[in-house]
């Protein structure tokens, strides 16, 4: 699996460069997909040249040499980038490289899925533990090269196994932005990706769950992190439980004690305990 980071940035409006001098001193080999928010941000590499606005995405290569301005607009520039190293990539790097510095469509298809996906993470690494923030950034990984090959009309010289993991990536991502629906079946999310509900069981022989068992467990870490946060103490845990999809208490607290060994009400109260008897951080 491609070690893919996600990071997100701040920056004072001004000028950057990167040179040959700085790319033979250190160079990770890799490209950046990355996210505009706030104030526009221009690009500049390989003799393209775009200006980018809050919600567009674009892609540099840290081998070459590029310029950035981060402009004042009222609001801090920031940028959220995914690395995607070369080596990694099943993509044919010449043509790969013709889209650095160009505006990529980022609100639609493939664009906005992989647009939501570089929002949430900053969000939800907190909740996650590290099992889950690999799994997150495999997803990731595969979403952006689904993209790019889009971009490049490539997606069927893909590896077929690169396309299995694509199609893969594309579906927990659904299941991730779905879990509040409580009709978030198999049979919905097949039809959502225009393939059967045979195949896509067959698509998850190879996961670690089941479809419908990979739905529950996600549904029950929403409501763990929900039970465990202070903030939400007053909500009635049927109300938590309901909001991820959960719309039966009985079968909820079944589901609950199975995964974690306590009732959803004793784990509210042992985390409310811990929190209380905590140390104060000076």
């Amino acid at each position: 699996m491609a070690q893919t980071q996600v990071s997100a940035f701040r920056f004072s409006p001004m000028s950057a460069r990167r040179t040959s001098i700085h790319i033979r001193r250190a160079d990770p080999e890799s490209y950046f997909l990355f996210l505009v928010h706030g104030s526009p941000v221009g690009l500049e590499q390989r003799r393209n040249n775009t200006l980018l606005r809050a919600g567009d995405m674009a892609l540099f290569d840290t081998s070459r040499p590029l310029a950035c301005e981060f402009k004042d607009s009222g609001r801090l520039p920031r940028i959220t980038l995914i690395r995607l190293p070369r080596t990694a990539i099943p993509l044919p790097h010449d043509r790969t490289d013709e889209l650095v510095a160009t505006l990529l469509p980022a609100r639609t298809g493939s664009g906005a899925l992989l647009t939501s996906y570089l929002a949430g993470p900053s969000e939800q690494a907190p909740h996650c533990d590290e099992a889950e923030l690999l799994r997150l950034g495999s997803v990731g990984f595969d979403l952006a090269t689904a993209f790019l090959a889009t971009r490049l009309e490539a997606t069927t010289g893909l590896p077929a196994d690169t396309r299995r993991q694509v199609l893969l990536a594309r579906i927990h991502a659904f299941i991730d932005r779905n879990l509040s629906n409580p009709q978030l079946t198999p049979a919905h999310i097949a039809a959502h990706h225009y393939i059967s509900v045979r195949t896509l069981h067959q698509l998850f022989r190879t996961e670690a769950r089941t479809v419908a068992a990979t739905i529950r467990q996600r549904r029950l870490e929403r409501c763990r992190a929900d039970l465990a946060d202070p903030r939400q103490r007053s909500q009635p845990i049927s109300a938590l439980a309901a909001q991820w999809g959960f719309l039966v208490p009985a079968e909820f607290s079944r589901a609950f004690r199975a995964a974690h060994g306590m009732t959803p009400t004793e784990f509210r109260h042992e985390a409310t305990r811990q929190a209380q008897t905590a140390p104060e951080h000076k």
